[in-house]
């Protein structure tokens, strides 16, 4: 039996493209097509890696900067895509720097996709696509970190955010980072994340995750309907899964760590792109961890523009379907 994900990985690709626009669109949001100040490579893998820069007009005290990571399955998106822009345009209006960065896509890896196809192996493949991201948002970082004083940042003030995929990358990398784990062994020694804000994120580990040093301060979003990012575990039935919100959340408490987590009761998946609906929401949050004021949250929100779709009963096998 052939696992969905693996028929015809480019042209999944381009409708999961198209399908996560759409997602964007039901927000009604003005989406910016606009241009960053700099691009710049930073890093070399088989082809060269690039990130975008986006410099706020006037900037914080702090220098606060965020890393942003595009979702699509990792399957498909653009580092410059409209949804990015839209969301660089509206933190560098806050007085962020925005990094919007380039990451491999392990679904269009056909080598490695022919080597992992069977139902059998999607856990394999999955945790390849992850870890490759990972690998890349840590080059980024150490990018963004050599590179401080021509950025205008402090590197103790770094946030890392993502939608979906790219949700699933930033949680992975600082999960990695405390387990001192190979992927996130580009990271610069001792660096910490100042906040991790996911949108739609989970963590892929072979048993509920544990942190053997501190994490970040941690706001996690999620709709309790999500099928393609799952809010609790995927598969359910098996210890190496993808943990998300839900359960991310309970092992952060068991553990002592300060964690935020706002459930949207009855919504799927389009909570990955709620950023610009929340973007108010979002400074406060890392205001509060940049202070050193994050304790513990568990909420319930709604939004007018948050309803269900198509996207609150889709599963990732609709979403990579041919």
């Amino acid at each position: 039996m052939k696992c969905p994900i693996n028929k015809r990985v480019a042209d999944s690709g381009q409708r999961t493209a198209i399908g996560f626009l759409l997602l964007f669109s039901i927000f009604n949001f003005q989406f910016s097509i606009s241009e960053a100040q700099d691009t710049y490579a930073f890093v070399e893998r088989d082809s060269t890696l690039y990130l975008d820069v986006w410099r706020p007009a006037q900037s914080r005290a702090d220098k606060a900067c965020v890393v942003a990571v595009f979702g699509g399955g990792f399957v498909a998106g653009e580092r410059n895509n409209a949804y990015q822009q839209t969301i660089a345009k509206m933190l560098s209006d806050k007085g962020f720097t925005v990094v919007s960065i380039d990451y491999r896509l392990g679904l269009k890896d056909t080598a490695m996709v022919a080597k992992l196809s069977g139902l059998w192996h999607m856990q394999e493949l999955f945790q390849y696509c992850i870890d490759i991201a990972v690998e890349d948002c840590a080059a980024a970082v150490a990018w963004v970190c050599a590179n401080a004083e021509k950025l205008g940042v402090d590197t103790s003030k770094v946030v890392l955010t993502g939608s979906s995929a790219g949700a699933i990358t930033v949680l992975q990398l600082d999960w990695c980072r405390a387990n001192s784990l190979p992927q996130a062994s580009a990271l610069p020694n001792g660096w910490k994340p100042a906040a991790v804000v996911p949108y739609a994120g989970a963590i892929m580990s072979d048993g509920k995750p544990r942190w053997a040093t501190p994490p970040a301060p941690t706001l996690l979003l999620h709709g309790t309907k999500d099928k393609i990012v799952a809010y609790k575990k995927f598969p359910a039935v098996l210890s190496y899964a993808l943990y998300g919100a839900k359960t991310v959340f309970k092992r952060m408490q068991r553990q002592g760590y300060p964690c935020w987590i706002v459930r949207f009761e009855g919504i799927g998946h389009e909570v990955a792109t709620w950023l610009p609906g929340s973007v108010d929401f979002f400074c406060g949050f890392v205001n509060q961890a940049l202070a050193g004021r994050i304790t513990t949250l568990d909420a319930t929100m709604s939004d007018t523009r948050l309803v269900p779709t198509k996207w609150t009963n889709m599963t990732l096998k609709d979403l990579y379907a041919e």
